[in-house]
């Protein structure tokens, strides 16, 4: 097939991405709207870049010197960018190129003013905009000079911003392509941008239209403020009128200048409401033949509107798919989960077929639908106090979505033979406290052994299931999985323990004036599988710590198959045994444990190494048995004060009695809490090395290329796919872009069906100037220097640091023994990193918005873990 170096846009559509990038296929889908105007014109293909790039001297060296520079390599990317483009800009254009273009201007008017603009084949997708990256010129007069500014589109895929953009996202320089669309040039009253759904909350209802005088370049490059319009429903609900001091006119010769615009028309509405409604109206026409919503440049010339370009917006959050047109309110799963990355299909899938409630999925996130519950009065209370417990940011969140009175409709209010309920934490009822379900510690014993026995059923169970018998032993092993967390025994063991916390919290503090009392009288309670995680691995240290020609070479470990290493060392047959037995009991952790796919310590021991060695420079031998007595032994110095104090107080022998039996059900059920957790992640293991044992077959099979594609499929593909041995080709692939664009999306804690994010806000007024705020979910104040760490496997921590992170799940505990605080992104008062925080009696603040970027590694800072903020110090 002969190449083509040019395309007129009316011959193009959304399948000629490759060879006229994202932009000019854009522009040629939206002349082909109904109603939407695009201004003439054609694009120089990318087989005329290929060409170029093909003559440009020594080009394919510096390609791979550039593929070889990391995103933070400024200078070398700024300095070898450089030389790229001034390559490209030099290379002649071949005379067959040249003659086409310059026919393709003699069509259209080869003396008129065209716009020359970059259409890259990674631009304007659906998961990355490249929005600004490439360069755009306007006004460009006559075809020597439109020849040089397509040149110039061509080298501006080497600018430092474009190299960085990429190689942030993961993008070979050598798969992108650069286009160029040559546009006739209008001449406007006014433009602007058109963004169908709002930029910054989200919501899908509300389209934002930012106007300006002349040409769009004074709004882009910042010249002047646009007037704003917000619309919604076919009317202006909000407005706001910019002082517009210059415009952006294009030059009779070409190029362009910034013109003053006199004082009187300078507060002039660039466009009147009506016009407003009726761009909007185009919008909406846009953003239904794409199927998302859009990002769209536009131009008024003579009251008639011309479209520019059309990109979707890629920084909206999605919103989960529904089949029905009833309002939703979704609350992020990952945010009680202390898991807030994107997850793979098969691990969404598998917390959705393993969940108690509906979930549903968008951006690579788990969300539940609350709207039904907040809708009634007689649950709405109780879904908010619950929920307000855990993160007050969501509280915050919903309530501003039940303000509004827009969204969630309000049913009637109960009968009286239907009473709201109250919360049992704060009128607990003496038979309550007399349940022995609630005070007798031998419940949890119990509780513990179904758990494992549960565990054990399914690993015997699950031997030899192969094929589709494997996903039918699955599917009912699901079933069993949802059966031991509905226990009714053990959910009433974790809200006893959750209930009495509360009410001991509220209690003395309204009988003694203390603040989180409960925080001290929770130190050291039995059985907390996680705290017991993080003081094992202090043991696995005290065997290993005499051992020096051991630690050396653990400094130096690299991959995972150290195990197999150990035993060539003085010491390392009792510290591989040390630690295989360690991974015996907890080997099943890992972070982000909810997700299936995540690799677990089994697979990756080297995940623990670090920890370990911080261990072995932190403490002295026995330590993890002196921390659990002393903890044990403030807990019970605690109650006997608190007790004492209470006596003390009219009516105190009353209150003493009562706060005893909620102390004695704290230390009874409150470590049990972490354990369900524990046994969920133990039978998936169990079902993720089924799973990959299957996927083994299939790459055996030729089926698929490696074992973790199927990481890519949902439980119910693989499942099909074990059967018919058939998969679409392309289908990996596109699962693992939209994985890798799903990173860039913040999940919110509160998401709409209108596509509405929000992530609530703290409205207090009891902390000081510039002090980060947050949720105080562990007592006391520390000062020390703190660390940033993203991944656990990179923690470098010593005694007295404050670890400052996005999320802790249980898989973090290990680092809790040697730090002096804590200070996280995500997190609430009963969510397991705050539990364990309690338990070692760590300084703690949870909920802190971007703390990961506000506090700088090495920074000290002070934690207060009692009424919940941190401050910088200097």
């Amino acid at each position: 097939m002969s190449e083509q170096y040019v395309l007129d846009l009316q011959e193009l559509d959304a399948t000629r991405v490759a060879d006229v990038g994202g932009k000019a296929a854009h522009l040629g889908e939206l002349s082909r709207i109904g109603g939407i105007r695009v201004s003439d014109g054609f694009c120089v293909t990318t087989d005329a870049f290929r060409r170029v790039m093909a003559d440009a001297p020594a080009i394919d060296d510096l390609l791979d010197e550039l593929a070889h520079l990391g995103p933070d390599d400024r200078e070398a990317v700024q300095v070898l960018g450089a030389r790229i483009r001034r390559t490209v800009e030099e290379t002649v254009v071949p005379d067959e190129l040249a003659a086409a273009v310059t026919g393709a201007l003699v069509r259209f008017g080869a003396q008129d003013a065209y716009a020359v603009r970059s259409s890259a084949t990674a631009e304007d997708l659906p998961t990355a905009s490249f929005a600004g990256q490439q360069d755009t010129y306007l006004n460009v007069v006559g075809p020597a000079e439109i020849l040089r500014h397509i040149s110039r589109c061509w080298a501006s895929l080497f600018t430092e911003r474009a190299v960085t953009y990429r190689q942030r996202g993961g993008i070979d320089h050598r798969t992108v392509r650069m286009a160029v669309v040559v546009q006739r040039m209008v001449l406007p009253q006014a433009s602007g941008i058109l963004f169908t759904a709002d930029p910054v909350t989200g919501h899908r209802k509300v389209a934002t239209v930012d106007a300006g005088f002349g040409l769009g370049e004074a709004l882009v490059s910042g010249l002047v403020n646009p007037d704003v319009f917000k619309v919604r429903g076919g009317e202006v609900v909000d407005r706001t009128i910019a002082a517009k001091r210059v415009a952006v006119q294009p030059l009779p010769g070409g190029g362009t200048r910034e013109v003053a615009i006199g004082p009187e028309q300078q507060e002039r509405p660039a466009l009147t409401d009506a016009q407003a409604v009726r761009l909007v109206e185009l919008g909406r026409r846009i953003e239904a033949h794409f199927g998302r919503p859009q990002d769209i440049e536009w131009c008024l010339v003579d009251d008639d509107f011309r479209i520019v370009q059309s990109r979707p917006i890629t920084t909206l959050f999605p919103v989960p798919r529904s089949d029905d047109r009833e309002n939703h309110v979704y609350v992020s799963v990952g945010h009680g989960q202390m898991m807030t990355d994107p997850m793979k299909p098969l691990g969404l899938s598998m917390w959705q077929l393993t969940a108690m409630v509906p979930m549903h999925e968008a951006g690579g996130r788990l969300f539940v639908d609350v709207a039904p519950r907040l809708a009634s009065p007689v649950s709405r209370a109780g879904l908010l106090e619950v929920l307000g417990r855990g993160d007050p940011l969501v509280r915050d969140a919903l309530e501003t979505v039940l303000e509004r009175g827009d969204l969630v409709p309000s049913l009637p209010d109960p009968s009286p033979a239907q009473p709201p309920s109250d919360h049992p934490a704060d009128h607990p009822s003496d038979e309550s406290e007399q349940d022995p379900a609630r005070t007798d510690p031998a419940v949890v014993a119990e509780l513990i052994e179904r758990s494992r026995a549960s565990v054990a059923a399914l690993e015997r169970g699950i031997r030899g299931k192969t094929g589709p018998a494997l996903f039918d032993f699955l599917l009912a092993a699901f079933e069993e999985h949802k059966r031991v967390l509905s226990d009714p025994l053990n959910i009433q063991a974790i809200m006893t323990a959750m209930e009495a916390t509360w009410w001991l919290n509220d209690k003395l503090q309204e009988w003694l004036g203390e603040k989180s009392a409960a925080d001290t009288l929770t130190l050291s309670a039995p059985d907390n599988i996680t705290s017991e995680m993080g003081l094992e691995l202090l043991d696995v240290a005290d065997v290993i710590r005499p051992h020096p020609e051991v630690v050396a070479f653990l400094q130096g470990v690299q991959d995972d198959g150290f195990l197999d290493e150990l035993p060539k060392l003085a010491g390392g047959t009792e510290a591989r045994d040390a630690i295989e037995a360690y991974l015996d009991r907890y080997g099943m952790r890992c972070a982000g444990e909810i997700d299936i796919t995540r690799p677990r310590w089994r697979e990756r021991p080297g995940t623990l190494v670090p920890a370990i060695l911080d261990n072995v420079r932190n403490f002295e031998p026995g330590a993890a048995e002196r921390r659990f007595e002393q903890g044990r032994q403030k807990a019970e110095q605690k109650e006997q004060d608190v007790l004492a104090r209470l006596r003390a107080l009219p009516d105190g022998d009353r209150k003493a009695d009562r706060t005893k039996r909620m102390i004695d059900q704290v230390r009874a059920f409150i470590g049990y809490r972490e354990y369900p957790k524990y046994g969920i992640i133990s039978r998936y293991f169990v079902y993720k090395q089924a799973l990959l044992a299957e996927a083994g077959r299939l790459v055996q099979a030729g089926v698929l290329a490696e074992r973790a594609d199927v990481f890519h499929l949902t439980f119910q593909e693989f499942h099909d796919l074990v059967r018919s041995r058939q998969l679409d080709g392309g289908l990996i692939e596109r699962r693992k872009e939209e994985f890798r664009s799903y990173h860039a999306l913040t999940p919110p804690r509160v998401l709409t069906s209108d596509g509405e994010a929000l992530s609530g806000a703290y409205r207090r007024d009891d902390v000081p100037d510039g002090a980060l705020v947050g949720v105080p979910v562990s007592a006391g104040t520390v000062e020390g220097r703190a660390r940033v760490v993203l991944d656990m496997a990179a923690a470098d921590l010593e005694s007295g640091d404050i670890l400052v992170t996005t999320f802790t799940d249980p898989s973090w505990s290990p680092l809790f023994v040697g730090i002096a605080g804590l200070v996280t992104e995500v997190g609430g008062l009963m969510t397991h990193g705050a539990v364990i925080a309690r338990e070692y009696g760590l300084p703690t603040v949870v909920g802190v918005e971007q703390a990961t970027r506000l506090i700088r590694d090495g920074q000290r800072i002070r934690v207060h873990g009692t009424d919940g903020y941190v401050e910088l110090l200097s």
